[in-house]
């Protein structure tokens, strides 16, 4: 992690610098990070969803002010805001449209809104594709040319970088590859968000494991788990796996196998090089024995699927910046939109 354990950066720190904020349904994450990726100040905030956009930008704006206090550095010095929001939304316009997350905030301008609070220019972004670039930037894509990002948690998310630039999509949807078809059958499984049938959310999210398990219950299968059913979460799956519960690792591996057949299908559309798997669903990631059989089975189905030369070419492995991947990336962004420099080249050479 690059976020500070006190106001005072590691390093000296490297103009410019940029404000990275990442809004979610319950709190916001914003940290001004210099021109090297380092944090230099951080800070959480509550959201206060029912509060309106406004005021939530508001308080953006005024902890932007107490960084630039804080640390005694020169407002002009921070050069833009990177600001990440979930979807739907218009990247281009800066609109929210939509996010189920935040019900009052939708059809607002959150870019201009928060630009003109704070006379900074703001580069708005998906919150999955703000994360990606954090991981393109400084953690599992720190070394690529191009990367995707997976994000598995509640739903599945993700991002698209190639050749350094985030691909946003026409319509803002670029990377939402929880709903990408892994399975035609006419009775494949029901996303539970958006009701589409046969996408990859329903098979490789949080809320599939939990529902795949609690069907499994149902129809007998003997678990340490049977007690939970109804209540069960993800997490309490992870922890029987550690404990060698069978059907815990059951379906474990069965969703990392559906997970290699979206793999497999973006890898053959995109040829990243690299796909990092991130969010709050990595079953311990690589620090632990589940995370890892986790990612090998991945690996295994992309492996059967796909070319030889294609598997030899490409890593998977987990993401490295976990939460604050949003806020860095956020920042970064904004660095390559709007630093000095950045109409002299694009991707790797220019971040």
């Amino acid at each position: 992690m690059n976020r500070p354990q006190s106001t005072a950066p590691s390093t000296s720190p490297k103009r410019p610098y940029f404000l990275g904020v990442d809004v979610g349904g319950t709190g916001i994450k914003v940290g001004l990070v210099d021109d090297a990726g380092q944090t230099l100040d951080f800070a959480p905030l509550e959201t206060r969803e029912s509060e309106g956009p406004e005021a939530a930008m508001r308080r953006v704006a005024e902890l932007l002010d107490r960084f630039v206090n804080r640390l005694g550095i020169r407002r002009d010095d921070v050069s833009g805001i990177g600001l990440g929001a979930p979807g739907p939304m218009d990247a281009a316009t800066g609109m929210l449209i939509a996010p189920p997350q935040l019900p009052h905030w939708f059809d607002f301008n959150l870019r201009d809104c928060l630009a003109g609070l704070t006379g900074v220019p703001v580069a708005f972004i998906n919150d999955a594709n703000a994360a990606a670039f954090g991981e393109y930037w400084l953690g599992g894509g720190e070394s690529a040319r191009s990367m995707v990002l997976i994000t598995l948690g509640t739903g599945v998310g993700g991002g698209i970088l190639a050749d350094g630039q985030m691909i946003h999509g026409t319509n803002s949807f670029g990377g939402e590859f929880g709903h990408l078809i892994v399975d035609s059958a006419a009775d494949a499984r029901l996303c539970a968000w958006g009701g589409g049938r046969g996408q990859l959310e329903a098979y490789a999210s949080a809320a599939a494991v939990a529902l795949r398990t609690r069907q499994r219950l149902d129809e007998g299968a003997a678990s340490s788990l049977a007690d939970l059913r109804r209540e069960l979460t993800p997490l309490d799956v992870y922890r029987a796996a550690l404990g060698g519960d069978w059907l815990s690792l059951e379906i474990i591996d069965e969703a990392a196998r559906w997970l290699g057949v979206g793999v497999t299908t973006i890898v053959h559309v995109l040829d990243p090089g690299v796909v990092v798997i991130g969010g709050a669903m990595t079953f311990g990631g690589r620090d632990c024995a589940i995370g890892r059989r986790f990612l090998a089975g991945v690996a295994e189905e992309f492996r059967r699927r796909t070319f030889e030369n294609v598997f030899r070419g490409t890593r998977i492995g987990f993401a490295k910046l976990g939460s604050d991947a949003g806020y860095l990336g956020a920042a970064g962004y904004a660095r390559q939109r709007f630093s000095a420099d950045s109409s002299a080249g694009s991707g790797r050479d220019s971040l």
